[in-house]
């Protein structure tokens, strides 16, 4: 399962609609078919009802749109969380005298920024 296709799944639940998904993807319509069709076959269960117009969830469907936002969104608070990480990151530590200072880390280089008063 590809975080790709549950953000394509979860855009066909947003437009209730696999052309109106599509546009919104700037994808054809087929392409975004077959996705979801490998996702059924892939999990074993249909996991919406194709109307001429619209799509109904399954139970199934609702039980996926359920864990793919939270699955999203979990990976987008980590990817912001890596990359704050990855920026700038400062501390306090103690010197071998007991004195504070401030030390930033900044993509594994450390600085020692002085004496830190109170």
């Amino acid at each position: 399962m590809e975080l790709r296709v549950l953000q394509y799944f979860l855009a066909v639940t947003r437009e209730q609609s696999i052309s109106g998904a599509a546009e919104t993807l700037h994808l054809s319509q087929p392409t975004l078919s077959r996705q979801l069709k490998e996702l059924e076959e892939e999990l074993g269960k249909q996991l919406m009802i194709r109307g001429n117009r619209h799509i109904t969830l399954t139970e199934e469907g609702m039980l996926l749109r359920k864990r793919a936002e939270e699955i999203v969104e979990l990976v987008k608070k980590t990817e912001e969380e890596i990359s704050i990480s990855d920026n700038l990151i400062a501390g306090i530590s103690r010197s071998e005298r007991g004195r504070r200072t401030m030390c930033v880390s900044s993509q594994g280089r450390q600085k020692n920024l002085g004496k830190i008063t109170r």
